[in-house]
């Protein structure tokens, strides 16, 4: 079968028979470079997903005061719900096992000045938690401490783009600026793959935002994160505690669902993740679609191949060929095309996928990759079935009777 006269004849019949060699081939490299194409542009998708929610923990829950829509125990209806500090301690208290922290957040905009330079920026009156929630990272000093929260220091740690905005070419550590008219030392600068936005805030101390605000105890909103080990399963245990017990604390109907809000960050990403798989599967069945498309397209033209090829197998056999023979000659030739042009396709899709990077993530589609063994799995699937494309047509040739191929138009 891989003797050298074999060989020579099937590159005496590829250049005698250009165009179907290249039908042939085209046929199998498209259908690899498309599923390939398509399989990353999947896996693209999913990264997308990933990277929306990379810049926050997931293992938090966001609960915001909300007004109640029913009446309860004597409280009526459209009251306005509010947060304070003692929701934190009580928290903190009842929940020990599946609590890793708490943090609350006090967002306020605010005029923020330095020198000749002004500009208006969000701050967020936070805990030292906080950093945890938002994956803060330090560029320079550092974040909020235990120290800072309880002193109610006037500190402050501002983004990158504050630090841009406001300082230019000074360092910015260890300089006093003017936060709505109340004076902080900058302790910090983060940064934040969040973007832009994220990097033009400022966090405070919460209890010195509440030293200013008339030295009350109010919270917008707190966050929770839970300890990873509970699992999914266990997080949604936990948020349904945590709400029966907020709910009973503030005096809110259980039925009530206008009283408090609450988003689940590992929720929402396990349904965007799956939403994400969905469509990668999608993808996945249309890309083997391409591929089954390819060995209908091989299928064909070896059929075409051994009609073409007629005469000259049946003098073959009259010359004493067998039909191992026969069968032997058009199948190297089919699985030699196949493998050539399968793995030329799967080398250019790959290609393509390494050359896009983040081109498409206005399509949603950031840095498109597949797995090398996917693709050469894929790849030889295809030539496995080219080869069986290759050898009903070969095998039904072998069994013509040579008196009866040689009279065939």
């Amino acid at each position: 079968m891989f003797s050298r006269d074999n060989w020579k004849e099937i590159f005496e019949t590829i250049r005698k028979n250009k165009l179907r060699t290249f039908l042939s081939g085209f046929t199998v490299a498209l259908g690899i470079f498309i599923f390939v194409s398509l399989f990353g542009f999947g896996n693209g998708l999913i990264n997308t997903f990933d990277e929306f929610f990379q810049d926050d923990a997931t293992n938090v829950f966001f609960f915001f005061p909300g007004r109640t829509s029913k009446p309860y125990k004597g409280f009526k209806s459209e009251r306005q719900i509010e947060f304070d500090n003692s929701d934190i301690e009580d928290i903190k208290k009842n929940f020990p096992m599946a609590l890793e922290y708490i943090t609350p957040r006090i967002t306020r905009g605010a005029m923020v000045r330095y020198k000749s330079e002004s500009n208006n920026y969000t701050t967020r009156a936070v805990g030292e938690s906080h950093q945890f929630a938002e994956k803060t990272i330090m560029m320079k000093g550092r974040y909020l401490n235990t120290l800072d929260i309880k002193d109610k220091n006037k500190y402050a740690v501002i983004g990158r783009l504050v630090e841009q905005d406001l300082f230019d070419d000074e360092e910015a550590l260890g300089k006093f600026i003017d936060i709505g008219g109340s004076m902080f030392k900058v302790i910090g600068v983060f940064q934040d793959d969040g973007g832009d936005n994220e990097e033009r805030m400022i966090y405070l101390p919460y209890t010195t935002r509440q030293l200013l605000e008339k030295n009350n105890d109010k919270i917008d909103q707190f966050i929770v994160g839970f300890k990873p080990e509970i699992g999914y399963t266990g997080a949604m245990a936990f948020e349904r505690s945590l709400e029966r017990y907020i709910k009973e604390k503030k005096v809110i109907a259980p039925d009530d669902e206008n009283g408090i809000f609450i988003r689940n960050m590992a929720d929402a990403l396990q349904q965007n993740q799956q939403f994400a798989g969905v469509l990668q599967l999608i993808v996945a069945f249309v890309a083997f679609g391409t591929i089954i498309a390819g060995i209908i397209g091989i299928s064909n033209i070896m059929v075409f191949v051994v009609k073409e090829r007629t005469k000259e197998l049946g003098i073959r056999k009259a010359l004493g060929a067998t039909p191992a023979n026969v069968i032997s000659t058009i199948l190297l030739e089919s699985v030699f095309i196949t493998t050539i042009s399968g793995f030329s396709g799967m080398l250019f899709g790959i290609a393509l996928l390494s050359s896009l990077g983040d081109t498409l993530e206005d399509y949603f589609i950031t840095d498109p990759y597949i797995n090398t063994g996917t693709a050469i799995f894929a790849t030889i699937a295809l030539i496995i079935f080219g080869a069986i494309a290759g050898y009903v047509p070969a095998n039904r040739a072998a069994k013509i009777k040579p008196i009866v191929a040689l009279r065939d138009e």
